[in-house]
């Protein structure tokens, strides 16, 4: 409670003594009504302050001089920088790829995680299995992205609550061979651990519930030129296991990108999964 109340009380006097960052007026006049990335910068070269995306920079980058509450982050920015793209496909890949390089200080989001886990079935039993031990990219029946360990076994209890699935069989405890676990007393279990069900049953409605989070395998051999038309420019983002690699305006600059080791990309996969397996964007295979 004491910490809520501490951080209230900074965010209101940061508020209260919110100014235009008139400072910055400079930096405005050049800003685009374009698609794209944009960064605010303080003191250091190497460490910016904060990096975003908007279909229109413009005025997104305007909506942040008007916030009183990013009153702290205006105040030590000294300028801002730009990268137009060709759309909003281009800026959502950009900006993910940037803060994972840059880590600026104020982007809580899109930072690279190395707890990175899914779910896996092993012997009918879901396991949590790790990004940094399993190529996500090739390997068949994944379930779900999760931040760590905690998340993942925390939606996996939240099915098993829905689905009636038995905590036991699922090794999320023990169970007692040949005896019902506590939960089937209670009826919040189908009575797989104990022949009210059959074990079949039991494990179809886990399997349907995992399908809504099933993560697709790259679909392609190799990398692939994903073509994104904008009002002034097209660009080709260059993919390779759901990895963004960069973009360019001619196909035969794709070369150069694909030397890159691709690997495993959430923020990709989340980013291209949808629109790439929906077919909803031109795709050249490289």
């Amino acid at each position: 409670m004491v910490k809520k109340i501490v951080s209230h009380r900074l965010e209101f006097e940061a508020a209260a003594i919110y100014q235009y960052p008139e400072h910055l007026r400079p930096w405005i006049d050049d800003l685009p009504n374009l698609p794209g990335v944009y960064t605010f910068h303080g003191e250091s070269d190497n460490l910016p302050l904060y990096i975003g995306k908007s279909v229109n920079i413009r005025s997104r980058v305007m909506s942040h001089l008007r916030t009183a509450d990013e009153a702290k982050m205006l105040r030590q920015s000294t300028r801002i920088s730009f990268i137009t793209t060709a759309g909003e496909l281009g800026a959502l890949l950009l900006e993910a790829q940037m803060i994972k390089i840059q880590q600026p200080l104020f982007n809580k989001r899109l930072r690279k995680n190395r707890q990175l886990c899914a779910l896996q079935l092993v012997n009918q039993r879901p396991q949590v299995v790790y990004a940094k031990e399993v190529d996500f990219s090739h390997t068949p029946n994944l379930f779900g992205l999760y931040a760590n360990r905690r998340a993942a076994l925390q939606h996996l209890q939240k099915i098993a609550d829905e689905q009636q699935l038995c905590y036991g069989l699922l090794g999320m405890e023990p169970l007692t061979a040949g005896r019902g676990c506590f939960r089937s007393a209670l009826r919040r279990c189908g009575g797989a651990c104990c022949g009210k069900e059959s074990v079949e049953a039991h494990q179809q409605r886990l399997l349907a519930a995992l399908e809504a989070v099933r993560v697709q395998c790259w679909p392609w051999r190799r990398a692939v030129g994903v073509i994104e038309e904008g009002v002034d420019r097209k660009q080709i983002h260059i993919i390779n296991n759901w990895l963004y690699l960069g973009s360019v305006s001619d196909i035969a600059e794709a070369a150069s990108l694909c030397t890159t080791l691709p690997g495993f990309d959430s923020d990709g996969y989340k980013i291209l999964s949808k629109p790439l397996m929906a077919g909803k964007l031109p795709i050249v295979s490289l």
